[in-house]
């Protein structure tokens, strides 16, 4: 009887050790991930922004629509460079612009209330081709409609609208870019220099909206995108940049909203989406480009936002140099999202995922809320560059229903998903609650997928 007793009280005592370890892991956890997050905000500054203000109108532009504002956006930029910095000011009005704008180094576009820029629909205006990248392959081609290369201390703010007037145009050419996305992974995987990889007219391969490119110190601010000929907001292998109460109506073929793609330190709040594609995609390069590159998208903070569109945050599928420090927090949703958190990637890319934090996210109907998979697209299933995906940490996610599933983990026999935690979970109806595959060291705690149950129902 004593050796009975005695053994019970030692399982309850195991018992207890273990809730009580890993409550003081999820407490663990927490610290990290706050300590964490609050070491990358205090590197995050944005730019610099000049007190000394340029008119545009000084310049020979005019907001009526119709007359070509381009040569005066070139004027100001010229003598914001005399003065070693400016904010260009943009009045009311509707400036019609033919061609890009190419920003240089302390500028900043401050677009007024009621200001409006309205680019050219004519692809041929936006030649000569510049350095940019296409679906994670470094190449030459189209020129954003505005576009920074090598820059520092660079903004644009207002309460004014980038209204890029696709539609006819660039938004059409999906159907017709197969040739030259094959091209452009076929010069990728086969290690074609950067100089040779020239598309442009031909090629269909459609160009930025706004893309940063090597540059550092950027604040994107306040204004409304609109009718982007492909991603809204590109940032390519730049750093510490805040976008900040950003506002969407940008629902044309793959307009996603903001692309940071092998780049670092960025705080993305207060932003009003409203997509044709993803709200945030996550990038690092593409196969074998992504792995030369070796710069990682990391240290990423995304809060507060309102979601709406095909996915909420994305990381993938171009990810091959990797993406760590992702800390998503306090965001709920403005109307439909396919999916809430989306990680994707196959045995083509490599690279790595670790360090997710999401935290208190609240969406709708989805069609699930939480996907991991290493299997996207059934593509590079024969290859063996299999991605690291470790390390992340759910807190605090619900949604009112998720019509397919509501947490998927898919990783692969050779490399399975690790270290996941499922916290505080809320789904009120799921087709399929949980589907985990080749997973080590995943946990759910306090997770409620088709609703709760209640007290048991007694015997009569």
């Amino acid at each position: 009887m004593y050796s009975s007793l005695k053994t019970l009280v030692f399982l309850f005592v195991a018992m207890l050790s273990v809730h009580v370890g890993h409550a003081a892991d999820m407490g663990r956890i927490e610290k990290e991930r706050v300590a964490r997050r609050d070491s990358i905000l205090r590197l995050i500054t944005g730019a610099k922004i000049s007190g000394d203000s340029l008119l545009l109108t000084d310049f020979g532009a005019k907001g009526d629509g119709v007359k070509d504002c381009l040569p005066a956006f070139r004027r100001a930029m010229r003598a914001a460079v005399k003065r070693g910095g400016a904010r260009i000011v943009v009045p009311e009005g509707t400036y019609y612009i033919k061609g890009p704008i190419h920003f240089v180094s302390n500028v900043c576009l401050d677009l007024r209330r009621g200001a409006t820029l309205k680019f050219a629909p004519e692809p041929e205006l936006y030649l000569p081709t510049v350095k940019t990248s296409w679906e994670g392959t470094f190449l030459n081609n189209y020129s954003p409609f505005i576009y920074g290369y090598g820059l520092h201390d660079v903004s644009i703010t207002g309460e004014g609208t980038i209204d890029g007037n696709a539609s006819t145009t660039f938004s059409t050419w999906k159907a017709q870019q197969k040739a030259g996305q094959a091209r452009s992974r076929e010069m990728n995987h086969g290690g074609t220099p950067v100089a040779e990889r020239n598309f442009g007219e031909g090629w269909w391969l459609r160009p930025q909206m706004i893309q940063f490119y090597g540059c550092k110190n950027i604040t994107l601010e306040g204004v409304k995108l609109t009718n982007a000929p492909f991603w809204c907001v590109h940032l390519l292998k730049s750093e510490n940049i805040i976008c900040r109460g950003l506002r969407y109506d940008a629902k044309l073929v793959n307009n996603d909203g903001i692309d940071p793609e092998c780049s670092r330190n960025i705080l993305i709040e207060g932003i009003e989406f409203d997509n044709g594609d993803d709200n945030v995609a996550i990038k690092a390069g593409r196969d074998n480009d992504g792995w030369a590159a070796a710069a990682p998208s990391e240290n990423i903070v995304i809060r507060r936002c309102r979601f709406k569109g095909l996915h909420a945050v994305v990381i993938g599928s171009e990810m091959s140099a990797g993406v760590r420090n992702v800390f998503v927090e306090d965001c709920t949703y403005g109307g439909y999202c396919k999916r809430g958190i989306y990680i994707k990637t196959n045995p083509d890319r490599g690279g790595f995922v670790s360090n997710l934090y999401v935290n208190n996210c609240e969406f709708g109907d989805v069609e699930d809320l939480f996907y991991a998979t290493s299997m996207y697209a059934g593509e590079g299933m024969d290859n063996d560059k299999f991605t690291r995906v470790s390390d992340i940490y759910v807190d605090r996610l619900s949604c009112r229903s998720a019509s397919a599933a509501g947490l998927v983990l898919q990783g692969t026999t050779a490399e399975p998903i690790r270290r996941v935690v499922f916290s505080n979970v809320e789904i009120g109806k799921a087709v399929n609650a949980v589907s985990f595959d080749n997973t080590e060291g995943v946990e759910l705690s306090n997770c409620h997928i088709g609703g709760r149950a209640g007290v048991p129902s007694q015997a009569k």
